[in-house]
C-alpha cells in the first residue's frame, strides 16, 4: 500500500518576491554553471539558491554550499519570503509547455509519499544511480531540512476515478498562476477539503508508483531516513509512533495516460575512437543492421533522417546514424534474421540494443570514455558537424507501454534511456522534513 498524504507546504509570498515566475528554476540536474548564474541574477529569492546545481562552484567547500541553503531557508521563513500553509493540503499543478510549436498540458498532484525500500515493490525505479550524486542530495536534505524540489512519478488510474475531483478543483481559483521565461506556465490549486484528500489517498491503497525523474533524490531520502532511525536506536530511543515528516518525501504524481506526459530519448554521440576500434564498431553495426542512405537536405539539416526515425512504429527497431562530414546520413534497421525478442524484454528499446549488442561488445570498459548522451538532437549533431566527435546515433523514445510493463517486473533500463520532458519546476511548493507530517 502506497501512503500518499497531504502536507503543510511552504510557498513563496508574492507580496515579498513579486512575480513568482522569477523565483522558479529547473531541478538541480538541469542547471549548469551558466544557468546557475542567470537564475541567481533573475531574483535574489530564486529557488536555485536553495536547490543548487549539478555543476556548482567547486571552489566553494561542499559543506558551505549546503549550510548556505539551510541558512537561506531559515531566513526566508523568518522574513515571510516563504509562508507555510496552516493546514495540510495536496497541490494540483497544471503545467503547460511548448513542444515542436504546440502547447501541451499535464496535471500533477503534489503530496508526500511514504518512503519504502524498493524491495517492497511499492515505489518502482527504472534506472541506476551514482553514489556521489545521491550523497550530494542526502547532505542537502539533512542540512536544509527540506525537499526543495518534487520527484516526478507516475501512477495508473485506468478508470479515471480522480478526474471529476480534479475538474472540480480546477473550476475554482488557483493559488498561483505563473507564466515563466522558458515558455511554460504553472497554475497551482490547493486541495484542502478533507473529503477530497481522503479520496486521493485511498486511490493509492492498491497502486504502485513509478519513479520518472528523481531517482537520486528518492534514494537520498531513503538513506537519510535510515541514518536518522539508526541514530534513534543508537541513542536508545524508540522511533515515535506518529508519522514523522522524515518518513516521507515530496512527489508530483502524473497519470500514465495524461496527454501531456512526454517521454523523449537520449541520443548517443561517439568520439575519440582509434581507427581500429571505429572499424570494429562499423563491422558490428553491419552484422546487425541494414543501412539505407537518407538525403540530409538543404544546409545539411538532417530533418529527413529525424522524420524517418520518428515515423517508424511497432516492433521494427530503427536508428538514425550521422557519421563524419562527407559520409552522409543513414537509417539503420535491424536485419530480418535478427529477432530482438531473443535478447529479452529490454531489447524492446533501441537504446538497449545499441548499448548491449553494439557498444559494450566493442568498447568494453572504455564505453564511458567514448560515449556521451545529449537529449537534444541538435546538440548531438553539432558535435559531429564540428569534427569534435565521430558519429551520432539518433534514437526513438523508449516505448511507454514497454516502460510500464518492464519496470513493473523489477527490471531497470539502460543508462540514459528516458528523458521525461519537461522536468517539473522547482519552487512551487517546499516540504519541510522536520517534526511530524
Amino acid at each position: 500500500m502506497v501512503r500518499f498524504r497531504p502536507f503543510r507546504g511552504w510557498r513563496y509570498n508574492p507580496d515579498v518576491v513579486g512575480d513568482v515566475a522569477s523565483v522558479l528554476c529547473p531541478p538541480y540536474d538541469m542547471i549548469g554553471r551558466e544557468m546557475l548564474e542567470s537564475l541567481a541574477q533573475q531574483s535574489p529569492y530564486n529557488a536555485v539558491h536553495l536547490e543548487g546545481a549539478e555543476q556548482p562552484d567547486w571552489q566553494q567547500p561542499a559543506g558551505q554550499r549546503y549550510a548556505q541553503a539551510a541558512d537561506l531557508f531559515q531566513e526566508w521563513r523568518g522574513l515571510e519570503v516563504l509562508r507555510r500553509d496552516p493546514e495540510p493540503a495536496f497541490y494540483l499543478l497544471r503545467h503547460s509547455f511548448l513542444h515542436q510549436g504546440q502547447t501541451r498540458t499535464r496535471l500533477a498532484i503534489f503530496g508526500c509519499v511514504g518512503l519504502e525500500e524498493y524491495e517492497q515493490r511499492q515505489v518502482l525505479p527504472h534506472e541506476f544511480t551514482r553514489a556521489a550524486a545521491v550523497q550530494d542530495r542526502v547532505s542537502l536534505m539533512e542540512t536544509g531540512g527540506a525537499n526543495f524540489s518534487p520527484i516526478m512519478s507516475l501512477y495508473r488510474d485506468n478508470a479515471g476515478s480522480l478526474k471529476p475531483l480534479l475538474d472540480e478543483v480546477m473550476a475554482g481559483p488557483p493559488v498561483l498562476d505563473a507564466p515563466d521565461t522558458w515558455g511554460q506556465q504553472s497554475t497551482l490549486w490547493q486541495i484542502d477539503q478533507i473529503g477530497h484528500q481522503e479520496t486521493i489517498s485511498r486511490l493509492f491503497d492498491d497502486r504502485q508508483i513509478f519513479l520518472a525523474d528523481g531517482h537520486h533524490r528518492y534514494e537520498a531520502a531513503l538513506q537519510l531516513r535510515r541514518k536518522q532511525l539508526q541514530g534513534q536506536v543508537s541513542a536508545g530511543q524508540a522511533p515515535a509512533g506518529e508519522e514523522r515528516a522524515g518518513d516521507y518525501v515530496m512527489m508530483a504524481l502524473i497519470e500514465f495516460d495524461d496527454p501531456g506526459l512526454m517521454l523523449l530519448p537520449y541520443h548517443r554521440v561517439i568520439g575519440g575512437l582509434p581507427p581500429a576500434k571505429l572499424a570494429d564498431l562499423r563491422r558490428r553495426l553491419d552484422e546487425l543492421f541494414e543501412s539505407q542512405p537518407v538525403e540530409s537536405g538543404p544546409d545539411n539539416n538532417h530533418e529527413a533522417l529525424l522524420d524517418r526515425v520518428a515515423q517508424w512504429s511497432g516492433e521494427q527497431k530503427v536508428m538514425g546514424l550521422v557519421g563524419p562530414r562527407g559520409e552522409g546520413d543513414s537509417l539503420l534497421t535491424l536485419r530480418q534474421h535478427v529477432d530482438w525478442r531473443d535478447w529479452g524484454t529490454l531489447a524492446a528499446a533501441e537504446s538497449w540494443i545499441l548499448e548491449e549488442q553494439v557498444l559494450k561488445p566493442v568498447l568494453g570498459a572504455s564505453i564511458e570514455e567514448h560515449v556521451s548522451y545529449p537529449h537534444e538532437h541538435q546538440a548531438a549533431l553539432d558535435q559531429v558537424a564540428s569534427g569534435d566527435r565521430q558519429m551520432v546515433f539518433l534514437l526513438k523514445p523508449f516505448p511507454m507501454d514497454h516502460f510500464e510493463s518492464i519496470v513493473a517486473t523489477g527490471q531497470r533500463l539502460p543508462s540514459k534511456s528516458t528523458f521525461f520532458f519537461p522536468k517539473l519546476p522547482t519552487g512551487l511548493v517546499i516540504n519541510q522534513l522536520e517534526g511530524t507530517l
